[in-house]
């Protein structure tokens, strides 16, 4: 073989070995940092489709243009079906997208159930230590964490006693296949005994159970309190629309269940909680930075919002204490 020959493959198979070498190295968390002009994949794996999660969707797309992050966008949605929450999440894997970003508990479980290699970040999750999501709030282990919607609870419920001294009885409706519907309900025991209620609770296991599951506690509850769960979200209008009928006060643990038709709330905003989500993000495609080493987040912040039209259809004063403040929605 000629000199000359055996040069030029020598050079094709350093040139191979140097290219190989480049494309290996844009990785993401727990890597080294990617740089600025990166581009990455992330793949959305949502429970449902209802407002809240929406915002949360939205907040965390809105984080990384800001950040001027170049992202790919793969939105799934499982339509409230656990099992196909599950296979959006080891799609994302098949596919091998730079980070998952999961929104609410089974998503989120789904999504550490198809990988512990792959970046998960979560957002709309009570929860996360009890769901299994991560080890502690402080030091998350694993390649999970996220943004909790861990609303202020005992604040809300007080605000039954504030409206109407008398009330006693609160009705609660979640779905009892959703971990973070049954951690809330224990919650709201433990708070409403401190506060001098009740809590009447009643299981669904679909959004078809709903209308007769407020028919069974409507002549039994004083008010009705609506906790961050997936499926009842899903058809707010129909509770709400029930419970104002019968004149029953209402409050929602985030703003898009008053947006619906219920009372009032002092809840989160699920727009800013998918931003925290997606700065989040920004550490981990952009920085590098592992998820266990990002500590697990609560809201910042709450905002008391009312619905005008069921305010009015109670018969309530508007310049009770209870809505002094709050923003008017549903006017």
């Amino acid at each position: 073989m000629k000199k000359s020959n055996l040069f030029k493959i020598i050079s094709v198979i350093l040139s191979i070995v140097i290219l190989s070498g480049c494309a290996s190295s844009g990785g993401t968390g727990g890597e080294e940092p990617a740089g600025e002009g990166a581009q990455f994949v992330v793949g959305i794996n949502q429970l449902a489709e209802h407002p809240a999660l929406d915002a949360a969707r939205d907040g965390f797309v809105e984080a990384l243009e800001e950040a001027g992050v170049e992202v790919e966008v793969n939105y799934q949605n499982a339509q409230g079906d656990i099992p196909t929450s599950l296979a959006i999440a080891q799609g994302f894997v098949k596919d091998e997208v730079d980070l998952i970003y999961a929104i609410a508990t089974p998503a989120a479980q789904s999504s550490k159930q198809a990988t512990s290699d792959i970046p998960v970040l979560f957002s709309a999750v009570t929860d996360p230590v009890a769901s299994g999501l991560v080890d502690s709030m402080e030091s998350p282990g694993g390649n999970v964490t996220g943004a909790s919607d861990a609303t202020p609870m005992k604040e809300q419920l007080s605000m039954f006693k504030q409206l109407d001294p008398s009330i006693e009885k609160i009705g609660i409706i979640f779905n009892t296949s959703e971990s973070n519907s049954e951690i809330q309900v224990e919650r709201a025991k433990e708070f409403a005994q401190e506060l001098g209620l009740e809590i009447v609770d009643v299981g669904i296991s679909n959004i078809n159970d709903i209308p007769q599951a407020v028919d069974s506690i409507i002549n039994d509850i004083d008010g009705l309190y609506a906790i961050t769960d997936n499926m009842v979200a899903s058809a707010i209008a129909i509770v709400a629309d029930k419970i104002n009928s019968a004149g029953i006060p209402s409050i929602g643990a985030e703003g898009s269940l008053v947006e619906g038709g219920l009372l009032i709330s002092n809840g989160i905003s699920y727009f800013e909680l998918g931003k925290q989500a997606g700065q989040m993000a920004v550490k981990v495609l952009v920085d590098g930075t592992s998820p266990a080493e990002i500590p697990a987040e609560k809201a910042g912040t709450t905002t008391t919002v009312f619905n005008q039209q069921t305010l009015e259809l109670l018969g309530l004063d508007p310049n009770h204490e209870v809505f002094q403040g709050a923003e008017a929605v549903g006017e």
